[in-house]
């Protein structure tokens, strides 16, 4: 399946490089299983032009996914998401996650929270989840 170009959004404002905020998008997806092995990355140009982002941005980021063995070029083809290994998608989920709790812990230490109101905020949330 063509990923759609409109799946991708960058934020020149963000601070993070737009390559590297194509990376995590991509990483994100497949670690969701939003995107699947066999799955076909928009072209450098068609998605150069539809984010308005300069080809080579592009590139470098389609150029780091697939050193990363997280795409290969396929000839006639383009960029296709390759079978991730599971060890691989588990780290990025974890790290994922792990950028979330940090935000969330931060924030409430911020608030004034202690340790014991953030241990329970999170075991409530733990528990309400799974019921």
């Amino acid at each position: 399946m063509d990923i759609s170009s409109s799946v991708f959004v960058v934020q020149p404002s963000s601070g993070v490089p737009l390559y590297r905020q194509l990376i995590d998008q991509v990483r994100g997806m497949i670690a969701t299983g939003r995107i699947k092995p066999g799955d076909v990355l928009p072209s450098v140009r068609q998605l150069g032009a539809e984010l308005e982002v300069n080809f080579m941005t592009i590139s470098k980021a389609w150029g780091k996914l697939e050193a990363e063995g997280l795409v290969e070029h396929v000839r006639g083809r383009g960029m296709v998401v390759t079978a991730a290994r599971k060890a691989s998608v588990q780290a990025e989920q974890t790290r994922q996650l792990r950028v979330l709790v940090d935000q969330a812990v931060v924030r409430g230490l911020q608030c004034g929270m202690s340790r014991s109101e953030l241990l329970g905020i999170f075991k409530t949330s733990i528990e309400e989840h799974l019921q």
